[in-house]
């Protein structure tokens, strides 16, 4: 069972299939346009999403607004710094504000970022600085069916190839992505994530942790690591963090929160830096574009979420939508995470290519079905096409990605989903694909419009 009570609660919108067909085509087929109050269950995503606890509403009422020096800026700073040990922390509004701070103070024009796989976000915002972002996931990887437990790990032997390379002088820094969300959520063992930041300290190399769910990593390393299944999440964390020179932190994952991040850091000198990039574009230090209830809430989200009555239900959770996947004959990469569920939609529509998009098409069938939202990770999400819709370069895989906010849907909720699943997967011969009609030149999937495809789906090619 879950280990919390409910003390609040907010109805949910349901509609009907009719009104969800008119909603699809009036935002042209792109589910991040929808209206919330036009989706039943929304596992769009975990950012953000989440429910706050009794504790954490209580702190955020004795939040401190004051300008400079707010007690909310010390209590926050505190619990970063004893979690992480990090000496400099800068709040932000949120993890990509920590990105373009970072990486503006950083890194130049020219110069590579290497990572075992880079977020959306993290990615664009090394291209706007004009870098270049490489991902170095293990091979491990490109299974998607093997039950391997770490599949987010780096492949420590092309990053020291790559860091004894012709262009290791070009090589600015190393994100470490916990747990790998590019890689279906994948986590990272401890024995990967020492062994490069041995190979980062040799070459002098800075190692950064993407931290937005710390502690679901930590918990999968007590699960099935050896040597750390007597230590607690917050222990692993902990080491985690000490391995490292630094982390950006969206703590709209593991802070439990709406809104918040921080960046934190070793070097006084680039945390020097940063800080003036931070006051220029989000605010004064001790507060970094957030309210000080949020600064207090974040505090107190990151004192719980290591708690592993959370963790557990958090794993249990996916393991039971998992479950559900399986019964209606959807197959999902192997193994669920504590994050998200994500779907092979390439292997339930193979009559879909690739450049009409079977993650969409998927995506768009389970809110026809029964209002529930989540969002595709394919080649809509990163692949491209010539101006007549010609493929250029596909995704490794089709998915579809089943988001789980925090403390947010209980069983009977995920049970509807899995009622959604068997019925888009006992249509799937009559599920179209999807042609772009108008995109964005950067992070397409968010903006982009589409249309169904009729030549390319419900068993016509």
């Amino acid at each position: 069972m879950e280990p919390y009570r409910i003390k609040v609660v907010e109805p949910i919108p349901i509609t009907t299939r009719a009104q969800r067909e008119q909603a699809l085509r009036r935002v042209h087929h792109n589910l991040f346009g929808l209206r919330a109050d036009e989706v039943t269950i929304d596992l769009l995503t975990d950012s953000g999403t989440g429910a706050l606890s009794a504790a954490q509403w209580a702190a955020g009422m004795a939040g401190d607004e004051s300008y400079a020096g707010s007690r909310s800026f010390y209590r926050f700073r505190d619990v970063v710094q004893d979690l992480t040990s990090y000496p400099c922390v800068l709040p932000v509004h949120q993890g990509r504000a920590a990105e373009r701070i970072l990486f503006s103070a950083l890194l130049t024009p020219g110069q590579i970022t290497l990572s075992n796989t880079h977020f959306d976000t993290t990615r664009a915002n090394v291209e706007l600085a004009g870098c270049r972002a490489v991902d170095l996931p293990c091979p491990q990887a490109k299974d998607l069916d093997s039950t391997e437990p770490f599949k987010g790990d780096i492949d420590l032997h092309r990053l020291e190839e790559a860091l004894r390379g012709p262009d290791a002088g070009r090589i600015a820094l190393v994100v470490m992505t916990l747990t790998n969300n590019g890689e279906a959520g994948q986590p990272v063992s401890m024995s990967n994530l020492t062994r490069a930041a041995a190979l980062c300290r040799e070459h002098a190399v800075p190692l950064f942790l993407d931290a937005a769910r710390f502690a679901e990593n930590a918990w999968l390393v007590t699960r099935h690591e050896a040597g750390y299944r007597h230590l607690s999440p917050r222990q692993v964390a902990e080491r985690a963090f000490r391995l490292a020179d630094g982390c950006l932190m969206s703590a709209k994952k593991d802070g439990i929160v709406h809104i918040g991040g921080f960046l934190g850091l070793r070097d006084r000198a680039l945390a020097e830096r940063c800080e003036l990039l931070l006051i220029a574009t989000e605010g004064f230090p001790t507060y970094g574009g957030l309210a000080g209830r949020d600064l207090d809430m974040i505090a107190q989200g990151l004192t719980e979420v290591t708690d592993p009555l959370h963790l557990q239900a958090r794993a249990d959770a996916a393991q039971h939508l998992a479950r559900l996947a399986r019964a209606a004959g959807i197959d999902i990469v192997e193994p669920p995470g504590l994050h998200a569920l994500y779907l092979n939609a390439g292997r339930l529509l193979p009559h879909i290519a690739p450049h009409r998009f079977p993650g969409h098409a998927l995506a768009c069938r389970l809110y026809l079905e029964g209002g529930v939202r989540s969002v595709e990770l394919g080649s809509l999400y990163l692949g491209s096409e010539d101006e007549n819709g010609n493929p250029v370069t596909s995704a490794p895989y089709e998915l579809v990605r089943l988001a789980l906010p925090r403390r947010t849907y209980g069983l009977s909720h995920l049970n509807h989903v899995g009622e959604v699943l068997a019925a888009a997967a006992e249509a799937k011969e009559s599920i179209p694909g999807y042609r772009l009609i108008e995109q964005p030149s950067l992070l397409r999937h968010f903006r982009c419009k589409l249309e169904p495809d009729v030549d390319a789906g419900g068993g016509r090619r």
